[in-house]
């Protein structure tokens, strides 16, 4: 059946509203089946279109059936009854029961015995035989994948066993590429299931790509696409590529399968010369503008005619839009010219585009016309970069000005824009040619400001995928460089050693460095008198002060400087390099609003952009909130998404996100296995941030299992290195692993420094937490008290897993207190919103406890929630989480009118009148199986 519209791997299912008929169909049948009664369905539809994600889907209806699974292959045709053993192996131990004749008739095809061909009415009636048994036990469900490759004798059985199982509880799903075979499936409900609607196609692209796009490049991709999901997937992994960001680069760039390749050049070789020429112009022509493409087919001196014979081989539609049949038979077209046939080509389209409505596509037609230095079109590539920028992100502006440095005559001029070109590949994730580019810049002649930038780009560059001590000191060095040339870009340079410095973290020298910053950027009073911008330099005197002088004296600074920083809303280029510093910032002030507001402007700004190398770790600061407010699968998206922009960089990726929520998912052999690899990889790289970070998520998996020694051992070593960013987590689990092993120094010191902290923060997250650890220092009235003040404020925070925590931690103290009927009521709470959140560990806990008091944990009912639609359910998560309507329906592509109409039914469902009665409900809300949107 091919790939499935969603990744497997990830297990969160993609719901399209375009699909909601045909799985309604799908879900009915299986209804049926989950009342006794049974039936078959063929479901058919192209190859990549996203059945067996339309099965997958319907199938969570019935999670109590019995699922047996069959597919077709290719090299199994000739193979009898081969699909119809793969779907009843399972079944086998059965087979006792069955009638001698069917017995032995269905061994014979299953070559369990020897015998002449057997008689497929009789292994029929066995199969059949075999599933109703079984299904007394529980509902049945067969899907058989692929079903246009499964041999006859599979499908002749399988066909006289759906129409014969009315009357039990079993269900078999066909699967068809093609259209559905006379006299085998023939006859039995069929559901054709096409291409995506253009809102769901949208939505589907959007969320797998992770560079702008100019939107008449998109919109042609969606068009030639069809709505087929897995041609939008492939397109969107293609379209990662940095040369072809906005739709400036060749399509031969594009990833082609083998097969589909011979295929459709066999199909090209059969064509009149004319004919290939003008697929070749529709080809690297990328608006699929009908005007351009006859206007440069006139050039050529290809007539209208040539249309006819491509139209007939099914590779060329002209209407109102130039179209191909799939979009990666562009690239096959243009890989079939010779490069020759290409260049002509790219000046016929030069000359006939308005320069007017066109300038950067003219250009860029023009550049890849010649093959010699050329300065006037390398001069127009130049003075296209920002529209190209504005259009494609810094990928384009990389091919632009990369075109242009090849093909500038002049050596300072070469250096200038292979210099420029060299910046944004970095940005854009193309270390590879980021490096070339350095060395072609450096090649030619440097005066002090070249050096300087060249300077600078070298430890970007290493600071990416180097050892981040020795990234700090150089990115200090070109920072003093730059002061006399560029007083901004010395001071967004001295942040980024600061950012550096803070990776190192206990493998670096912080004081040293900062202190060296610190002396160093008074040069920059003198140096130039333009003013620096006020947010970053707050900033970087912050974090200056901080690495200096400990938080407490910086935290007044570290305030100004994120209250400078959280209004804006606008994509500055500024904030790549500044939005990271400034969500650890927050994090150090408590301060989960900030937090929030500045991680998604990170990953916003890096995708809006295209500045990819900076993906990996806005998706992850982003993740670490959702943690922080019990939304782990959307947690577990953004990582995904981290994980998928590093391999698309080539970049060797840590997982101290993946290791932080395996841990509050209480998964030890995960936790273990990823701590291991990401230590080796950090102090290779020089991060000891990140040890620091797999030493929290050790502390928090150890707290969640019961093993507090360990869990005090990690935490403390985390602690002592104070890593900015970090602390505000590692304290409080510190203090809680040390009061049960009963060091009560060690908590007693571990809580002096999380009031130092605490205090100059005044948050509900900070006192929340001061109070839960200070609770459980004390004893008697006073504990309970603070106690309750944790759960209070607390309940008043984002912070959904420490709320869930203070109120186990409090019944854990009212158990101890004899307080039985107090504990249960707290137990009972906790371990429903830290199962409902997936902290499985604590959740865990929280059930012994409530054994200890001679309860169980509640099994799973019914609850108000049931009553809401899948798609009221995501709507209510996002609101209870502060969604406004317009964010909310920009987020699933509805109008901010018909949030409001679902806003009102759910309130109705649920007996609520305001938003804010829903917004107290939030830890309670269940997750949606089919809610995979991610803030990115």
């Amino acid at each position: 059946m091919g790939l499935s519209v969603v990744d497997r791997s990830r297990s969160r299912w993609q719901r399209f509203r375009s699909r909601e008929v045909e799985l309604s169909a799908v879900e009915d049948l299986l209804r049926a089946v989950r009342d006794g009664r049974g039936g078959a369905m063929v479901v058919r539809g192209e190859a990549g279109v996203g059945k067996t994600a339309l099965l997958e889907q319907a199938l969570a209806v019935v999670p109590q059936a019995r699922r047996l699974d069959a597919a077709g292959r290719e090299f199994e045709t000739e193979l009898s009854f081969t699909a119809l053993h793969e779907l009843c192996v399972p079944l086998l131990d059965g087979m006792d029961g069955l009638p001698g004749p069917q017995r032995a008739a269905l061994e014979v095809a299953f070559a369990a015995r020897e015998g002449a061909a057997p008689d497929r009415f009789r292994v029929g009636l066995a199969v059949l035989g075999l599933l109703t048994s079984a299904a007394r036990e529980r509902p049945i469900v067969c899907v058989i994948d692929d079903a246009d490759w499964i041999d006859d004798a599979s499908a002749q059985v399988l066909a006289f066993v759906a129409r014969r199982v009315g009357d039990s509880p079993v269900a078999l799903l066909f699967a068809l590429r093609g259209p559905v075979a006379p006299g085998l499936l023939a006859g039995l409900p069929v559901r054709a299931v096409t291409g995506l609607g253009p809102e769901d196609a949208l939505a589907l692209f959007s969320s797998r790509i992770h560079v702008p796009v100019d939107e008449r490049i998109r919109d042609q991709i969606l068009a030639e696409s069809r709505g087929n999901p897995l041609a939008l997937i492939e397109l969107a992994r293609g379209i990662g590529i940095p040369e072809l960001a906005g739709g400036f680069g060749p399509p031969e760039a594009l990833r082609v399968p083998e097969r589909m390749e011979a295929a459709y050049r066999k199909r090209l070789a059969a064509l009149p010369e004319p004919t290939r020429r003008l697929l070749l112009i529709a080809a690297v022509e990328p608006l699929g503008e009908p005007v351009l493409l006859w206007r440069a087919a006139e050039l050529l001196g290809v007539g209208t005619e040539a249309v006819t014979a491509a139209e007939k081989a099914g590779l060329l539609d002209i209407g109102v839009g130039v179209r191909f049949p799939h979009p990666l038979v562009r690239s096959v077209v243009s890989r079939a010219a010779a490069p020759e046939e290409r260049r002509a080509v790219h000046q016929a389209l030069a000359q006939v585009t308005e320069p007017h409505w066109g300038a950067d596509h003219r250009a860029w037609h023009g550049a890849q016309s010649v093959l010699r230095p050329d300065e006037s079109i390398a001069g127009e590539l130049e003075r296209s970069v920002d529209r190209a920028h504005a259009r494609g992100g810094v990928a384009a502006a990389a091919g632009f000005l990369e075109r242009a440095a090849a093909l500038s005559p002049d050596p300072d001029r070469r250096s200038d824009r292979a210099l420029a070109a060299a910046r944004f590949k970095h940005q854009a994730g193309a270390t590879e040619a980021a490096t070339r580019l350095l060395a072609t810049a450096q090649a030619g002649p440097l005066d002090a400001r070249r050096h300087a930038l060249a300077e600078l780009l070298r430890a970007q560059i290493e600071m990416g995928g180097g050892h981040r001590v020795t990234a700090a000191d150089r990115l200090l060095d070109a920072a003093r460089g730059l002061a006399p040339y560029d007083r901004a870009l010395a001071e967004m340079t001295y942040l980024e050693a600061l950012t550096a410095a803070i990776c190192a973290g206990r493998l670096g020298e912080r004081s040293r460095l900062a202190q060296d910053a610190r002396t160093t950027r008074a040069a920059l009073a003198t140096a130039d008198p333009t003013a620096p911008e006020p947010a970053s330099s707050l900033l970087i005197d912050a974090l200056t002060d901080q690495l200096i002088d400990g938080h407490a004296n910086a935290a007044p600074l570290l305030r100004k400087a994120v209250d400078a920083l959280v209004p804006a809303d606008s994509v500055q280029v500024s904030d790549v390099r500044r939005l990271r510093p400034a969500c650890v910032a927050a994090v150090d002030l408590w301060d989960e609003h900030a937090w929030r507001v500045l991680a998604e402007r990170y990953v916003r700004t890096v995708r809006e952009l295209g500045a990819l190398i900076e993906l990996p770790v806005a998706s992850r600061c982003l993740a670490l909130y959702r943690i922080h407010a019990g939304e782990f699968g959307e947690a577990a998206a953004l990582i995904d998404v981290a994980h998928e922009s590093a391999e698309a960089n080539g970049a060797r990726d840590s997982s101290w996100a993946d290791i932080v929520l395996a841990a509050w998912h209480a998964d030890p052999d995960r936790t273990a296995a990823l701590s291991e690899t990401t230590k080796i990889l950090a102090r290779e790289r020089g991060q000891g941030w990140v040890l620091s970070a797999v030493d929290y998520a050790t502390a928090v998996l150890h707290n969640a299992t019961g093993r507090y020694q360990t869990a005090a051992q990690t935490a403390r070593v985390a602690g002592e290195h104070d890593e900015p960013g970090l602390s505000s987590l590692v304290l409080p689990e510190l203090i809680e692993a040390a009061t049960r092993t009963g060091d009560a120094d060690l908590a007693e010191r571990a809580f002096e420094r999380l009031a130092e902290r605490t205090g100059v923060s005044g948050t509900e997250w900070a006192l929340g937490i001061e109070a839960r650890s200070r609770a459980l220092l004390s004893s008697g009235s006073r504990a309970e008290d603070l106690y309750k003040e944790a759960i209070d404020r607390l309940g008043r925070s984002h912070a959904a897993v420490q709320l869930a925590r203070a109120r186990l931690v409090y019944g854990e103290w009212l158990r101890r207190e004899s307080r039985r009927g107090d504990a249960r009521l707290q137990l009972r709470i906790a371990h429903q919103e830290l199962s409902t959140i997936g902290a499985t560990g604590f959740a865990a806990r929280a059930a012994r406890e409530l054994s200890a008091c001679g309860d169980r944990p509640p099994e799973a009912t019914a609850t108000p929630f049931d009553r809401l639609t899948a798609q009221e359910l995501k709507i209510a998560r996002m609101v209870a989480h502060g969604a406004t309507s317009k964010e909310a329906a920009g987020r699933l592509f509805l109008s901010p009118r018909t949030i409001d109409a679902h806003v009102r039914n759910i309130f109705k469902k649920l007996g609520l009148s305001s938003r804010s009665q829903l917004r107290a409900l939030r830890t309670r809300l269940p997750s949606d199986p089919h809610d995979n949107h991610t803030t990115c």
